[in-house]
């Protein structure tokens, strides 16, 4: 599946400290400190003091601060503790029995999508639910049932990942006419991800997907500035030259206090045309 070792892909140099991180995030987001204080209520000179390592922030100041760059709440955890605070945001998995009501929510969210293709994948685009629509696309691309895969349940452990699938010539790759820059535009995604965060399960992710063969050697080199598209629709090989085209739309859950939910994302994917649809309807039922 995979072509051998790659580098490691290129990324700056770990900041410490919550100051420094808390610079590397203003600049993510292209704010001057004059702005970022002006938006957060707080002095320009105690920002620099901050951001320089001169001064501690408090609590409440990495937490006003954080808000106002709109820091995922992984991120924010790692900023308290590298100020020597505890972490603030619980990361609940979505078998805890407080979550209930959120995989009643997906499970209604993704019922009400069919018959168009639906799923739920995590902060690492490992699918944790799929309504029948999207198992029976899966099933249809891959020749068999997808093991763990039941519509409308949680996924079992290990679960299947979007970024593999797309990047695998043995999964959806192979009917993805436009393979290229669906493949490309996720992985700029990624990389951003990657570059703004500290997350090294995200880091191996992207460098595992590199290494499948046909990637572009270029494409090792993160294109952090590349424009994002604003609609780029799939265009599926389905066999005896039918070429189905689908655009995806993504929701998100409103202001969740819990890493596991913010990081939670719900694709449906839409014919871009009547005969996509009937075709779609016709093949995948």
């Amino acid at each position: 599946m995979t072509n051998g070792d790659s580098p490691r892909i290129a990324t700056a140099l770990e900041p410490t400290g919550a100051g420094p991180l808390l610079r590397r995030w203003r600049e993510s987001r292209r704010l001057t400190q004059l702005e970022l204080a002006l938006d957060a209520e707080v002095s320009t000179r105690h920002l620099s003091f901050v951001e320089s390592g001169r001064a501690t922030p408090s609590r409440e100041m990495i937490l006003k601060l954080a808000g106002v760059l709109d820091v995922p709440l992984r991120e924010r955890n790692l900023l308290l503790l590298a100020a020597g605070y505890a972490p603030l945001y619980r990361e609940t998995p979505l078998d805890d029995p407080r979550m209930a009501q959120v995989r009643a929510a997906l499970e209604l969210i993704l019922r009400q999508n069919e018959p168009r293709s639906a799923l739920a994948f995590d902060g690492h685009w490992n699918i944790v639910m799929a309504n029948a629509a999207y198992v029976r696309f899966l099933t249809f691309v891959l020749g068999k049932p997808p093991t763990g895969l039941t519509p409308l349940e949680l996924s079992l452990p290990s679960r299947w990942n979007l970024l593999h699938l797309i990047f695998d010539p043995k999964g959806i790759r192979r009917v993805i006419v436009n393979w290229e820059p669906i493949a490309k535009s996720l992985l700029d995604q990624a990389h951003r991800m990657v570059a703004w965060s500290r997350d090294e399960e995200l880091q191996r992710l992207v460098e595992a997907v590199l290494r499948y063969p046909g990637v572009p050697g270029h494409w090792r080199e993160p294109d952090l500035e590349a424009p994002r598209n604003l609609v780029l629709a799939f265009e599926l090989d389905l066999g005896g030259g039918r070429i189905a085209r689908m655009f995806g739309t993504e929701t998100t859950l409103s202001t969740p206090q819990d890493v596991t939910l913010q990081e939670l994302r719900i694709e449906a994917f839409h014919p871009a045309d009547a005969e996509t649809e009937a075709m779609v309807f016709d093949i995948l039922g």
